[in-house]
């Protein structure tokens, strides 16, 4: 009767600790449906990477995840014929375009790829600024970056818009890949500590053990019979550490637009 009342209280109280502990994923569970009349163009695929299957499916997709953060996440690839730089590319497609979730210049994510330069260039806009800032945007890239350096452009488009759809529902200022966000991570702690609970109720519940290890020592004839501490030699070695000359081959940051449009930014090549 009592184990069956210990197993019915550690299944009570593991759902308890999933359901808790699991109440921050949900803000990053899925996306929103729209409907395929609500539909706008969010890529712009200028340098002809994606087949038009391919970039319809990613059009959809786009569409759903900006929906649940009230934000267009744009994919521009361009030949870059006029050789411009790949943050004034952005800058500009950004004041021409006048992208934003319901409104022109509103909310924005845009991934822009250079060819010609194989340049790649994130930015966000607006709310996009502030819960994709610098930082984020880092880590997106090099999340992307194998994947276009192997020229797997639709997987890569794909993580960009899932990875900005999933830090954009964390707060600025939150590493949104700390592993306590973690959904199988808490699920081993919720375990761990259901198992921890269920231990000591288990042990609870029956008579304590009076009999250990002291019941059959002797104190007087009992204790270390010998300790000796012999000091050896202490050796010290120095090694100069070399500076990398070489940069990372990212950066940039975010700036301005020539329309006023402030924003954050990460750039790298591939």
């Amino acid at each position: 009767m009592m184990n069956k009342r210990v197993r019915l209280t550690f299944l009570s109280f593991l759902f308890f600790l999933v359901t808790v502990l699991a109440s921050p994923l949900q803000m990053t569970a899925g996306a929103e449906a729209v409907e395929p009349g609500e539909l706008k163009q969010l890529i712009f695929d200028e340098a002809g990477l994606l087949t038009e299957e391919e970039s319809d499916a990613l059009n959809v997709m786009a569409n759903e995840y900006g929906a649940e953060r009230e934000t267009d996440f744009i994919i521009f690839t361009t030949d870059n014929s006029d050789n411009i730089d790949v943050i004034k590319l952005t800058q500009d497609f950004y004041d021409e375009q006048a992208p934003g979730y319901d409104k022109a210049h509103g909310n924005a994510a845009i991934l822009t790829m250079d060819m010609r330069n194989r340049d790649i260039y994130l930015a966000g806009f607006y709310n996009a600024e502030v819960y994709l800032d610098d930082s984020r945007l880092d880590k997106i890239r090099e999340k992307i970056s194998s994947d276009l350096t192997y020229g797997n452009y639709e997987q890569a488009f794909q993580t960009f818009i899932v990875t900005a759809h999933k830090y954009m529902g964390f707060e600025p200022g939150v590493n949104p890949d700390n592993i306590l966000f973690n959904g199988w991570f808490q699920l081993i702690v919720a375990m761990g500590i259901g198992g921890v609970v269920v231990g000591m109720m288990t042990y609870n519940s029956g008579g304590r053990v009076t009999v250990h290890r002291q019941t059959y020592e002797d104190g007087s004839t009992s204790g270390i019979l010998e300790n000796r501490d012999q000091y050896l030699r202490t050796t010290v070695t120095k090694r100069k550490i070399e500076k990398s000359s070489g940069g990372s081959g990212g950066g940039g940051g975010g700036g301005t637009t020539g329309g006023g449009h402030s924003h954050s930014g990460s750039r790298g090549s591939f």
